[in-house]
């Protein structure tokens, strides 16, 4: 009985600071889904690429660029995604890939296009990261499922609060939030 519970595939609730759940994450019994450590080839290089888009993208807001600005720009930012590319896992690239789209060769953008191609890269790199720093949350609560199992105690049983591994909690009063 105890091999048979081994073999079945668990599924972790991941919650965030505020007690909702995020999403759940399937383990099996190697104790894992896929590591997301996997995803990014090259952290440093994407990190550092990342910073450098962002801060393009501001420079980009800040003053006015003329036509040879812009076409500074535009090769920055092409060159830009093939360098990601390098630092990134295949299904990444696709990704990267199929929401990029070039500008016309040829052609100079206008200073709404290099803004507007800026913006998505940078929204899509912190929606990268957001993503694994998901996955790695999800991972450590499996783990500590895991460790939670081998020493022979409940796994994170959902306490009458709803929030898993928590006791009940007392009801906040409605008002203003922990921010205000």
């Amino acid at each position: 009985m105890a091999d048979e519970a081994q073999d079945e595939s668990r599924t972790v609730l991941v919650v965030g600071p505020d007690g909702r759940p995020l999403g759940t994450m399937s383990t099996d019994e190697e104790g894992g889904a896929e590591d997301p450590s996997k995803l990014i080839e090259q952290p440093a290089k994407v990190m550092r690429i990342g910073s450098m888009i962002k801060q393009l993208l501001e420079e980009v807001r800040a003053a006015p660029l003329d036509e040879a600005g812009r076409s500074r720009l535009k090769e920055i930012h092409r060159r830009s995604i093939v360098e990601l590319e390098d630092g990134l896992a295949p299904e990444l690239r696709e990704e990267l890939e199929r929401l990029s789209l070039p500008f016309e060769d040829g052609s100079t953008p206008s200073e709404a296009e290099l803004r507007i191609a800026q913006a998505q890269l940078v929204g899509w790199l912190e929606g990268l990261f957001h993503g694994i720093q998901a996955a790695l949350v999800a991972q450590q609560m499996a783990a500590r499922v895991q460790l939670e199992q081998m020493r022979g105690r409940p796994a994170l049983t959902g306490g009458p609060g709803g929030m898993p591994g928590h006791p009940a909690q007392q009801p906040t009063p409605t008002g203003t939030g922990q921010y205000l």
